[in-house]
């Protein structure tokens, strides 16, 4: 029967016993491993170059109004960007018509292949060799948020591709039965219905551009464009000590542990939703 121990052989252990050895020996040797590292590290050398509380002090508020702030706006103009992108590629990527559908997927395959850091440099030296004395809206800005949205569009497209073909064929062929066109009922019916099921991973997607968005220091930044990687580092070897760099690392998890969290419960009502 369930639930009931198996006998233990003349002079051995039953199995249950044996399960709870071993797991006690698991936790014994983690145990173990955090208190080698805990006697083996140099905590005044930590204290001084990571804790510093006087290098930390002089940080604020300018890593706020800068890093953070400029970090953050990054992220909400490549997400937007990536977004609509991402909508309409996904549409593309669904269409009966073979030059969009093409298109969409070489687009997806293209820009989920190569690496973000070359998406930027790119946008930074591409574009104006292409376009000599064009500047994209908002300067700067604008060309941070295009190389976001350009990266972020493909993961987006082929996410919220995912969550249109979730929705029940009966939905769309309910709504073109009452007279709507393919275009009504998709704007109408099905693609609402494809976002509630895609919101967990576009914030999951929230959260990999919130990172992301350290690599605009390869477009070239000044001062005052600064986001938190770079403000960090750039403290970090100005003033001889790291502590900037863990501070910039706080402020990205301040931002990113919600997300994450939030993730998880919508992803976790999700699946309460479908049972």
């Amino acid at each position: 029967m369930a639930g009931v121990d198996t006998p233990a052989p003349r002079g051995g252990l039953t199995r249950r016993r044996r399960r709870q050895l071993v797991l006690g020996g698991e936790y014994a040797v983690f145990v173990a491993a955090v208190l080698l590292v805990v006697a083996l590290a140099d905590w005044q050398a930590l204290k001084t170059n990571f804790f510093n509380p006087d290098e930390m002090g002089r940080l604020f508020p300018e890593i706020l109004t800068v890093g953070l702030r400029n970090t953050v706006i990054f992220t909400i103009s490549g997400f937007v960007l990536g977004l609509v992108a991402g909508l309409l590629i996904a549409l593309m990527r669904l269409s009966s018509v073979l030059p969009y559908r093409w298109f969409a997927i070489a687009y997806i395959e293209v820009f989920r292949g190569l690496p973000a850091l070359l998406i930027f440099i790119f946008v930074g030296t591409g574009i104006p060799l292409a376009f000599p004395g064009t500047e994209l809206p908002g300067g700067f800005y604008g060309q941070v948020a295009l190389a976001l949205g350009l990266v972020s569009a493909a993961y987006m497209a082929e996410t919220i591709r995912a969550g249109i073909e979730a929705v029940p064929r009966g939905q769309l062929e309910a709504a073109r039965s009452l007279g709507m066109s393919h275009g009504r009922a998709m704007r109408s019916i099905v693609v609402p219905q494809a976002f509630r099921v895609v919101i967990p991973p576009l914030t999951n997607e929230l959260v990999l551009l919130f990172k992301d968005s350290s690599l605009a220091l390869f477009i070239g930044v000044t001062l005052n464009q600064r986001e938190l990687a770079k403000f960090g580092t750039d403290l970090a070897s100005e003033r001889g000590n790291t502590t900037p760099i863990l501070v910039a690392g706080l402020c990205y998890l301040i931002i990113t542990i919600p997300l994450g969290y939030l993730a998880r419960r919508l992803e976790a009502r999700q699946k309460r939703g479908q049972r």
